[in-house]
């Protein structure tokens, strides 16, 4: 049995390892969450225009703004565009301004006439607007108080529809 101390001491660091492993994930994961670092902080301001659309933030001040960033390669992002739409629709007082990553200006544009997009959209493929707010993956929205403050910013596809977002968005 001479190895049954060193079999000990081995299993103890794996224990311990994989006991951490899970509290490192959720740890690294916080911050794409709906809790970012820049929560609670004035929105980054940014101009951007495509040749045909110009958003520049600071026009929307005195709104709630629900700043999308997106693709229309991504498969998140496509399921998510109708409930955005249909968000537009319910809520005129929102301005939702979708800023697409899309390099190819030819799929943007047959994209938006498809699916009917209604909302205000502006392509950005050199991700200008995106890497102010340190965004990455797609889509993400951010939702901006009316003083221009980040209060919270939403990974994926969420449900726009549901009585809880509703009921937030209508609280800001």
């Amino acid at each position: 049995m001479p190895f049954a101390p060193y079999y000990k001491d081995v299993r103890f660091p794996r224990f311990l390892t994989l006991a951490l492993l899970p509290a490192l994930a959720l740890a690294t994961g916080c911050d794409r969450g709906a809790h970012p670092a820049h929560v609670d902080k004035p929105a980054p301001d940014f101009t951007v225009s495509d040749g045909s659309t110009s958003i520049h933030l600071a026009d929307y001040r005195g709104k709630v703004v629900l700043l999308n960033f997106w693709a229309t390669w991504c498969a998140p992002c496509v399921e998510e565009m109708p409930a955005l739409i249909q968000l537009h629709h319910d809520r005129p007082d929102l301005a939702i301004l979708a800023v697409s990553v899309d390099e190819d200006e030819g799929a943007y544009k047959r994209f938006l006439a498809r699916h009917r997009v209604d909302l205000i959209t502006v392509r950005d493929p050199n991700e200008t607007a995106a890497k102010l707010y340190h965004s990455d993956g797609w889509p993400e929205t951010y939702v901006i108080d009316r003083q221009g403050i980040i209060r919270r910013k939403f990974v994926g596809d969420p449900d726009w529809s549901s009585a809880e977002i509703r009921a937030y968005l209508k609280g800001l």
